[in-house]
């Protein structure tokens, strides 16, 4: 059985959760900059990495697509290794095109990104956890409107076992060495 805090890439995956234009219009400009770019170099290590990632959109006709700041990112994931589900159900992982796609990825641990951290974020956080998935917050990848929605969600998250992180840990996680051949590059996207 895998730690619940250990990260190894041949077991992880990524799932980025709702990061759409109007969405980030709602946040505040400095949360959502930190967000998009913690989000672009996890985004850059499950390229490196060769992790399956999840993207979702919440109702894209009223939210918009996702953010234009993380296109050229997903544009340079490998041909097969992006998988795009559009929902209205607040959870990703309960939506009928997760459910489906789970056992092909087939993974047990997920690192989690996305808006809002209280609501799609949490719910899907929950949803994994009740699929016997660890899943790994990356606080600094999701945001809210508000700090105290913000908290909440990541009190929540606690609560059912979620292990609440940042973009650095769980890089260097998947790294675990500095003579990884991904090092030099995903430690000059960090810096």
């Amino acid at each position: 059985m895998i730690e619940q805090a250990e990260l190894d890439a041949s077991r992880t995956a990524l799932l980025v959760v709702d990061i759409q234009e109007r969405l980030c219009a709602a946040m505040p400009p400095e949360v959502v900059e930190q967000t998009v770019r913690s989000t672009q170099v996890l985004l850059a290590a499950a390229r490196l990495f060769q992790l399956p990632v999840v993207l979702t959109e919440q109702y894209a006709k009223g939210l918009g697509p996702t953010v234009s700041l993380l296109v050229p990112w997903l544009a340079a994931l490998a041909p097969g290794q992006l998988h795009r589900i559009e929902k209205t159900c607040f959870s990703a992982a309960a939506t009928p095109e997760f459910v489906a796609l789970a056992p092909r990825i087939d993974r047990d641990t997920w690192i989690l990104a996305g808006m809002e951290t209280h609501v799609c974020v949490l719910q899907t956080a929950r949803e994994l956890r009740r699929q016997g998935a660890a899943v790994h917050a990356v606080a600094d990848a999701m945001c809210s409107r508000t700090k105290a929605n913000f908290r909440a969600g990541l009190e929540q998250q606690r609560a059912i076992g979620v292990v609440v992180s940042t973009m650095e840990t769980a890089v260097f996680s998947l790294l675990r060495d500095a003579s990884s051949p991904h090092f030099k590059e995903l430690s000059k996207l960090i810096k």
